[in-house]
Parts: C-alpha cells; structure tokens; sequence
C-alpha cells in the first residue's frame, strides 16, 4: 500500500489505517457493547474473550485482530463502560423536571441507573476486582473520574448552598447506601422494605442539608 505521495507506508501503519477505518470501528464498537452485555448477564469471568467473540458473531481471528488479549481489551472497554455512565447520569441531570425536589430527583434517578447495564456491569467489574489486583489497578482511573466531578458536581449536588461537611456527607451517605441497596439481594417483602429504605435516604439527605431534622427521619406514625 503506497502512501499519497507515493511511497510505501510500513506495516504497522498500514495495519493502524485498517483499524481506524469505518467498518473496522464498527465492529471495535461491536465488540465493547457485547463485552458490557456479557460481564452483566454471564458475570466477569464467564464473559471470556472467546465467549465475547461468540455473542458478537466474529470468529476468534476477528477477536484477535482488534483485541489480542484481555488486558487490550480492559483498556478499551473500562472507558467504554465509564461513557456511558457519565452520558446516562448528565442525562439524569438535565433531566429534573422544572420545580422538582432536587433530593427527590437525585436519588430517584440514581437508584434508577444502578439497575441500568452500564452500571451493572461496572459494579460487577468492582467485584471481580476485589481478588484481581490488576484489574483493581485498571479500574482505579475510572472510580477516581466518576467520584470526583460525575458525583460531586453532577446528579448529588443536591442542593444549592449546601458546602462543607454536610453536604458531603448528604452526597456519600445518599451514593453508598443506594449502591448497597442495589447489591443486596433482599428475598422477604423486598419491595416495600426497598420503598422504606428509600425514603428514609431521602429523609437522611434533607436532614443533612438543612431540609429536615433528626425527628423527620422514621416520623411517627400517627
């Protein structure tokens, strides 16, 4: 293959031509939403590169030409997974209807996109990480970007005026229990015990934003 001007282009240019091509990006993409489905619906270690491979209807060779190993594909799928969270949780932000409690929305709508598979499939690569320092490793740039701007200056900025201790407790008492509670696995009266927890969160994060008191927090039942 001969450059414009004429001359030959090396291999390794050629080859990076070819994988930046249309149809090439395409199946790349192909690829990373079938990793992402897979690490939700089988688990981490099931959703093997061969199995990925599979469920995207390319052969292994295929596999291999854009992702030679699982460490390439970590790399490109972690910050694929990561997108789409920072999309679905701006769309959740500019989303608030007009008037909205904004404690109401905030948690409602997070509550509402752990059970989203961008979500689910990161929480499960959290999970697998646990005894896989390297994984643990790859993971760290993507759960440090998502704390630090997405939480603090996007869905928990619950309310206006809210600073300091406070309102950081509000944001990370709010995102933790919520992201427990989507992890559990209640069996007995889940729905309603879910409803209870999460109105008391409510409850708990206008408490701590100067909406509400102690006494509001399990108020009696009169």
């Amino acid at each position: 293959m001969a450059s414009a001007d004429g001359f030959d282009l090396p291999a390794s240019s050629r080859r990076q031509g070819e994988r930046n091509s249309p149809k090439s990006q395409r199946t790349r993409a192909r690829i990373l939403e079938t990793a992402l489905r897979l690490f939700v619906e089988r688990g981490y270690a099931a959703a093997s590169n061969p199995a990925i491979a599979e469920a995207a209807g390319l052969t292994r060779g295929a596999m291999l030409y854009h992702f030679e190993s699982r460490e390439a594909l970590l790399e490109a799928v972690i910050p694929y997974i990561q997108g789409e969270r920072t999309r679905l949780l701006q769309e959740a932000v500019a989303s608030a209807p007009h008037g909205a409690d904004r404690t109401d929305h905030a948690i409602d709508s997070y509550w509402r996109l752990l059970h989203t598979p961008p979500f689910v499939a990161f929480a499960e690569l959290e999970a697998a990480a646990r005894t896989d320092e390297a994984l643990s490793a790859r993971l760290a740039p993507a759960r440090d970007a998502f704390d630090r701007a997405e939480l603090a200056e996007g869905l928990f900025d619950l309310v206006q005026g809210a600073d300091g201790p406070r309102f950081l407790a509000s944001r990370d008492l709010a995102r933790f229990m919520l992201e427990g509670l989507a992890r559990a696995r209640l069996s007995h009266n889940a729905a309603a015990r879910t409803a209870d927890l999460l109105a008391v969160v409510k409850r708990v994060a206008r408490a701590l934003n100067r909406k509400g008191s102690a006494a509001d927090l399990w108020p009696s039942e009169g």
